[in-house]
């Protein structure tokens, strides 16, 4: 069994046995019907030009560091953007200004050069954040010499067009090995590795790095935004004392048995949906994730978690 069909299984045990989080069957038809059957382009600040080796490094970097919604909240953010394009459109900026990262680049990342890339103060109320993030792009580094001689395009390849084996690779990393517990079951996400793939393949219109076999089989990206949107269209539901936390900014502790369901429901949802309409479950997490953008839904506390996962 794939990594991508491990995921799926896994999701589906945690929905069937989940005590805090349950699909309602019957919103999904009502969902499905609003789904656009054309998968959203990328937003501006997700574009990447150039040849394989810059497209290639540029979205891994990226992905690499997408990831801290539980700290938005305290993050400087851009007017208009959300935390998540925020920071993208940082990235995206200082790769127009200076090129794709090498890994010799990548090695010597620490929080004061994150700070400034990401326009944040330092010392300041996301350092921790920061530090992550330094540590995220230094495993990219290290992977990217081990594996491929430092080139990015070079580790792309190195998973022989296969949508899984990229997975795999990415989730050797410490803090892209998105895998949690759920009572004795092992539940796999790996939320930042499979959406490194999709962004490949979106971003080269599935050429070159981002020909991918087997892409069609990722499934949702296990966040906090896209189960927020689907619980308020009535396809996820929260038992009154989680619902209750969540509506008041409570943090929910990474790794407990609220935050697995909410993010494994989340996924199980989408594969449904994906069920009803055809589409593959990565462009129903692209359209849910955008939706998410809606200030109405905005407006509304999803969950937080403080961890290198989303």
């Amino acid at each position: 069994m794939s990594v991508l069909e491990r995921i799926r299984s896994a999701c589906a045990t945690v929905a069937a046995q989940a005590a805090h989080v349950s699909v309602q069957a019957h919103a999904i038809d009502a969902l499905a019907a609003t789904l656009d059957p054309v998968e959203p382009p990328l937003l501006p600040e997700e574009r990447m030009g150039g040849d394989d080796e810059a497209v290639a490094a540029s979205v891994l970097a990226w992905n690499a560091v997408n990831f801290g919604s539980g700290w938005f909240p305290d993050l400087r953010k851009r007017p208009g953007l959300s935390g998540a394009r925020s920071l993208a459109a940082a990235w995206s900026d200082h790769v127009e200004r200076s090129g794709a990262p090498t890994s010799a680049w990548l090695a010597e990342a620490d929080a004061a050069r994150c700070a400034s890339l990401f326009d944040q103060p330092h010392p300041g109320p996301v350092d921790d954040l920061l530090e992550l993030f330094a540590r995220a792009w230094r495993d990219l580094g290290a992977l990217l010499d081990e594996r491929a001689g430092g080139s990015a395009a070079g580790l792309v390849r190195s998973a022989g067009g296969s949508a899984a084996a990229l997975v795999d690779v990415l989730g050797t990393m410490p803090l892209a090995h998105d895998v949690a517990r759920h009572g004795e079951v092992e539940v796999p996400l790996y939320k930042r590795a499979q959406i490194s793939v999709s962004h490949l393949a979106r971003a080269t219109g599935g050429s070159g790095v981002g020909a991918f076999a087997g892409d069609e089989r990722l499934t949702a990206f296990a966040d906090n935004l896209v189960p927020h949107v689907l619980r308020m269209a009535g396809v996820l539901a929260y038992d009154d004392g989680l619902a209750a936390r969540i509506d008041a900014g409570t943090r929910l502790a990474p790794g407990s048995p609220e935050e697995v369901e909410i993010r494994a429901c989340g996924v199980h949802a989408v594969e449904l949906l994906s069920g009803r309409t055809g589409l593959s479950p990565a462009a129903i997490d692209h359209q849910l994730w955008q939706r998410g953008q809606d200030p109405a839904i905005k407006a509304v506390p999803r969950h937080r978690c403080r961890c290198p996962w989303y």
